[in-house]
Order: C-alpha cells, then structure tokens, then sequence
C-alpha cells in the first residue's frame, strides 16, 4: 500500500467527502486528511503553509463547483503559490459537460503540479489508479 504523508479534499458536500476519506483509507496509507469547504478557505490555508515552508499536501482532490470559489478559482490562484514541489491535483466533479474536461487541460499546460481529471463518484478501482498514478507524470483520465 502506498503511503501519503497528507491528503487535502476540497470540497462542499461533506458526503462525498466521508466517501473521499473512506476510500482513501482502504487503498493508501496516509498520516493525515486534511478537508475544506470551499476554495477559498482552502487557497488561504494552503497559501499561509507554503509561505511558512510548511508540509504542503502529497494530493489534493478538488471539486469543481463550490459556492464561494470554485475549484478552477482555487486552481488559478494555487498554482502561483511559491511551491517548491510537484503536487498531485485530481480534479473531481459529476458534470459530463466537456468544457470542465477542457479547462482542467488548460491548467495541465500552465502548471507543473500533476493534474489529472475524474469524474464523481469516485470508487475503490478509480482511487487506487489514481494513488498509483500520483508520482508518475501528469495523466488526464475519466471513467
């Protein structure tokens, strides 16, 4: 089983969230989950941790439509952050629209984060392709 040091989920559904966390515990080894509720609350503390050189996320899953800030809102501002490491980003959401699948590769060509793309809800098989996945180069799938 892999192991994470932390895992952050941004999302505001807090059952997907449970879903997110359950499934996570079944298929990586992971000190800490870390979630919030909105893009905003996210970006402001992910933004105090890098600028404090603190232990940033191993992975984000990143919901695309919240109320407050998005998550391409959260995206936009994340990845001008002073990061000194690659971050796995899995974006997540339930819309079949292709413009979402678009404009997640249109942040995999302005960053050097991993950003991949699936779609909700997320289960054992795809979250443990997507762990695996984590460490290898940037991979955009779909279910």
């Amino acid at each position: 089983m892999k192991k994470l040091t932390f895992i952050a989920i941004i999302d505001d559904d807090p059952i997907t969230v449970f879903g997110i966390k359950k499934i996570l515990k079944m298929t990586v080894d992971v000190h800490q989950i870390v979630s919030y509720e909105n893009g905003e609350i996210a970006l402001e503390e992910l933004s105090k941790i890098a600028k404090s050189n603190g232990l940033l996320p191993d992975m984000i899953f990143l919901d695309i439509n919240m109320p407050i800030m998005d998550g391409y809102q959260f995206l936009e501002g994340f990845i001008e952050l002073p990061i000194g490491r690659d971050i796995n980003i899995d974006i997540m959401t339930s819309s079949i629209d292709p413009y979402d699948k678009n404009k997640c590769l249109q942040f995999v060509n302005r960053t050097n984060h991993k950003v991949t793309f699936n779609n909700k809800p997320l289960d054992i098989e795809s979250m443990t392709k997507i762990i695996n996945q984590s460490n290898k180069n940037t991979v955009i799938s779909s279910k």
